[in-house]
């Protein structure tokens, strides 16, 4: 009889779905000194008060939590972003696990969902979230865009489309999505093709399916990357110079992305430094300072002359994260290529 009761007790509490909340910190975890200041601490409160403020989140999932870290996502690593990926994966490959929310910072957020897109094997939500305005700071976007966020998660309508960004009642697709404004609750936007779909006080809209190769059908996985090489980004700017192109060598950069002007163009010496850096080894992909648009082949760069790839519409930061974790399969220039074309 006790068996039966609690059988049936674990029916009823797992009778919505179960849903992690993964807390790295951020400004949804911040505290200031006044709700009226922009000066502010991220990654100090924890992830037990953050559910707190929303307690209608137990309308929407069965939720369990854990604490990453707590910290500005300035501060995020190569050690805690494969901490994250690798416990998103072993929660997700429990059955009764129906999707994984990650509280994070959003000045490199972007950075980490297109990091968890690339190397996550599972066609359940991964959904991140963050805020614009820390948690005591009058009207907080924090508690709304963590109740969507579950939401979303909880959505059968977002299995199989890759790791998600909820932020401002819009869905991101990790790949496309990007940080355009310092301090807008609306910063996030798809400049490429705009979101996913919208999320309305947990009212769940999918409108548009990513295209390209992610999680579930990628040939990249967590469980094969001990360590990831170091790639740099480089802004090119008028009266450029290749010293910091020197420096990245002598550093032992595996990889160097140029931020070029326009689209993708380079300084004349900054040219001739970057084609002297592949001739020693190092892969060298040209991405665009300007936001948004696809670096073309051809262009002005003869990509083919110097052995240099191209981001495709990647912006430099996630074409950052795709070259270092290609470079743990490969050194192939024309396979690399391909990959930017295909992820």
């Amino acid at each position: 009889m006790r068996a039966f009761l609690s059988l049936l007790l674990m029916g009823v509490c797992w009778a919505k779905p179960l849903v992690y909340v993964l807390a790295t910190g951020g400004t949804i975890a911040g505290n200031s000194a006044s709700q009226l200041s922009s000066a502010y601490k991220a990654g100090t409160v924890g992830v037990g008060t953050l559910l707190k403020a929303v307690p209608q989140l137990k309308n929407l999932a069965a939720i369990q939590t854990e604490q990453i870290s707590n910290i500005g996502s300035q501060e995020m690593d190569n050690a805690t972003l494969l901490k994250l990926a690798r416990r998103t994966q072993a929660l997700l490959d429990r059955p009764e696990v129906h999707g994984v929310v990650i509280t994070h910072g959003t000045d490199t957020m972007e950075e980490s969902a297109y990091f968890l897109d690339l190397v996550v094997h599972s066609k359940k939500p991964i959904v991140f979230v963050g805020a614009m305005r820390n948690a005591s700071s009058l009207s907080a976007d924090g508690p709304l865009n963590l109740y969507n966020a579950i939401a979303v998660a909880a959505d059968k309508q977002a299995q199989g489309k890759g790791v998600l960004v909820v932020m401002d009642g819009c869905i991101h697709a990790a790949r496309e999505v990007s940080k355009t404004n310092t301090t807008h609750t609306d910063a996030f936007k798809s400049l490429n093709t705009g979101p996913l779909g919208s999320v309305l006080y947990g009212q769940v809209h999918f409108y548009m399916q990513p295209t390209r190769k992610h999680t579930f059908n990628s040939v990249f996985n967590i469980a094969s990357i001990k360590s990831l090489p170091r790639v740099d980004i480089l802004y090119a700017h008028e009266n450029d110079n290749p010293d910091f192109i020197q420096a990245a060598l002598a550093k032992g950069a595996l990889g160097i992305i140029s931020a070029g002007m326009g689209n993708g163009n380079l300084y004349p010496s900054v040219l001739q430094s970057l084609a002297g850096a592949v001739a020693r080894g190092v892969v060298v992909v040209r991405s665009s300072r300007v936001g948004s648009g696809e670096i073309t082949q051809p262009g002005e760069i003869n990509d083919a002359k110097y052995n240099f790839l191209t981001s495709d519409n990647l912006n430099p930061s996630k074409a950052r994260i795709l070259l270092m974790v290609a470079l743990t399969k490969t050194q192939d220039l024309k396979t690399l290529q391909q990959y930017f074309l295909e992820y």
